[in-house]
């Protein structure tokens, strides 16, 4: 075996130090060149872990601003505290497209309405948040409530560190990022042009400024280098215009909500979509009552009539709505009374039947307790009847079916009744695999209901297009609407209805403090949800019906005590219930009066019989 000596007088083993140092100096760059080169794909910042960044600074800033805000509160400085407030709510529209997206909980604890929320275990939550604020600090600071006022400032910063500490951990997907900026744009047309945030200090257009330079900064990531050029131009200058067409606006009131929809809104929530598409990023195909690719809230058909089902099997074909036609109209669901759905829903009359109150079974004179409403656009609601006793159409049916008042029939006799008619049992073995049963009937008179939708007025071709559908007159009460009478901050656009935008899971119930009598002298006794749930903010309560089809549904309220739609904007005009002097402490309706003009008024009406 060969062996080698070290020689201390060898050049290498004398400058070994000297040799081993520029090794290193040669090397170690090498190296690290090499694991640059190999990592700098997993490592670089992606345009979602870019708005990620932003998206926590912006909390950060949140958090200083309502920081600001407490301080002025502390020092009882009531100008002070009015902007502090005002830049505290504009900081919070940088964060409410990925905050309501990601965390809507946390989302309606910062900013969510100054109401009573009785959840699905029927405990009371109190509101907290900008809201509850806010009619502590405007029109004037309340300086009798300087102590409540802290108390909902430091509730407010504590839900901004939740939020924070929430938003860490998420991880951002482009797809989820881009549907969370349409789905801003649809809250901005549906909620914030309507001041249903801000019904106080109507400071409404200032943070729909906020929120899309908000969306358009995000942008920024996905349209930075070169090949996107175009696209980012594109985008740009559609967000810039509708940032510039809000900020120019003189106020709330002279604010033109018809052609900031059609003109800027539309095309910016369309342009996102064309800008997702063309960045190759996948659109979901996920099922929602909103389609999720949905260019604007008023295309055709982007509202989903089979969402609200309890099973995929029990979506509505041509078959199971021929079926549920020819069964709404047959009086053997009645128990041989004579009575059909029909009775009572007419579709000369969208499906209403003209009365205060419909009459009993028997036409003895006595009537049920409530107004038959209509059925157009029912599916899209995730509650039905006046008091939101049931979710789905199907326990509606039966619900009425078994009624001895409303059809005073049986479902097995029905079903009974059904097996012996040829024709009916061929219908129900077209439409189901096991024909005539409890549940097929029901869901077949369901999906006739559902096919039931009709969401094409002319305000709906207005947008779409057509330029000569809507008079001056009409156009002016459909902005008052949306603006001043405050008709859309709880009949959302597009529906008209209570079903909540823009993720439209959910629909509300109202206390309006509807008079027993056109007199207006005493509170209507029927109490609404309260008889199912026994919770005070439910007293009172009724489901918000939609104002589609309006013109043909009078008499109007759940109990028919209105004859026209005159009679109810002046209701709503002197403030509701508590306008009139009913003192009702949950009334939801806004009780302050809205000061509408005879001229207004009049636009009002003629706006709603155009749905």
């Amino acid at each position: 075996m060969l062996k080698f000596e070290r020689n201390p007088n060898s050049f290498i083993y004398r400058h070994r130090r000297l040799l081993f140092s520029i090794v290193l100096i040669i090397v170690i760059p090498l190296i690290v060149c090499l694991i640059w080169w190999l990592m700098g794909p997993m490592s670089k910042q992606t345009p979602a872990k870019e708005v990620k960044k932003a998206f926590m600074q912006n909390i950060t800033d949140l958090d200083s601003a309502v920081s600001r805000l407490q301080a002025d509160i502390h020092a009882k400085q009531p100008a002070a505290i009015q902007e502090s407030f005002k830049r505290a709510r504009i900081a919070y529209k940088r964060v409410e497209f990925i905050s309501a997206y990601y965390s809507p909980e946390t989302t309606r604890a910062l900013n969510g309405p100054n109401i009573p929320e009785v959840d699905d275990d029927l405990r009371v939550n109190e509101p907290q948040g900008f809201q509850v604020l806010e009619e502590m600090v405007f029109p004037e600071v309340a300086t009798d409530a300087y102590p409540d006022m802290l108390h909902t400032a430091d509730v407010i910063r504590a839900n901004v560190n939740r939020l924070r500490k929430i938003s860490e951990t998420n991880e951002l997907t482009d797809s989820h990022i881009f549907d969370a900026m349409r789905l801003e744009v649809f809250r901005v047309v549906s909620m914030g042009i309507t001041g249903f945030d801000s019904p106080v200090a109507f400071h409404s257009l200032p943070e729909v400024a906020s929120a899309l330079e908000s969306v358009r900064e995000q942008l920024v990531h996905y349209t930075a280098d070169t090949k996107n050029k175009a696209l980012r131009g594109q985008l740009d200058s559609t967000i810039h215009a509708a940032i510039s067409y809000v900020s120019k606006s003189p106020d709330f009131n002279a604010f033109d909500r018809l052609v900031f929809i059609r003109e800027y809104a539309n095309p910016l929530s369309s342009r996102l979509l064309d800008a997702q598409k063309a960045l190759g990023i996948p659109v979901f195909n996920e099922k929602r009552l909103l389609s999720p690719s949905a260019r604007t809230l008023t295309d055709s058909g982007v509202f989903n009539a089979n969402y609200f089902i309890n099973f995929e099997e029990q979506a509505m074909t041509a078959q199971r709505i021929a079926l549920g036609k020819m069964l709404f109209f047959n009086p053997v669901l009645s128990n041989s009374v004579g009575r059909t759905c029909a009775t009572c829903h007419q579709p000369d009359k969208a499906f209403t039947d003209g009365e205060p109150r419909s009459f009993a079974v028997g036409f003895n004179g006595s009537r049920i307790s409530r107004n038959a409403p209509t059925l157009l656009n029912a599916s899209f609601q995730a509650a039905q009847f006046a008091d939101s006793r049931v979710t789905f159409l199907e326990d509606q049916a039966s619900d009425v079916i078994r009624n001895p008042d409303e059809m005073h029939g049986s479902l097995p006799d029905a079903v009974a009744a059904l097996r012996k008619q040829d024709q009916s049992r061929k219908l129900f073995e077209e439409a189901y695999a096991d024909g005539v049963t409890e549940s097929n009937l029901k869901n077949a008179i369901a999906s006739y209901i559902r096919s039931l939708s009709s969401l094409d007025s002319r305000l709906d071709r207005h947008f779409r297009g057509s330029e000569s559908t809507m008079t001056v007159e009409e156009k002016a009460g459909f902005n008052l609407f949306m603006g001043k009478a405050k008709c859309a901050t709880c009949h959302f656009f597009p529906l008209f209805n209570g079903t909540v935008p823009p993720a439209y899971l959910e629909t509300e119930s109202e206390v309006l403090g509807t008079p027993a009598t056109a007199e207006g002298k005493t509170v209507d006794p029927d109490v609404g949800k309260f008889v199912l749930t026994k919770r005070e903010p439910h007293r009172y309560a009724f489901k918000t019906p939609t104002v589609r089809h309006v013109a043909l549904t009078a008499p109007y309220m759940h109990n028919g005590v209105f004859r026209t739609l005159e009679e109810v904007v002046d209701f709503y005009d002197r403030g509701g219930g508590n306008g009139l002097g009913f003192n009702l402490e949950n009334q939801t309706l806004p009780f302050d009066k809205l000061n509408l003009t005879d001229a207004e008024k009049k636009a009002l009406v003629a706006f709603m019989k155009i749905l």
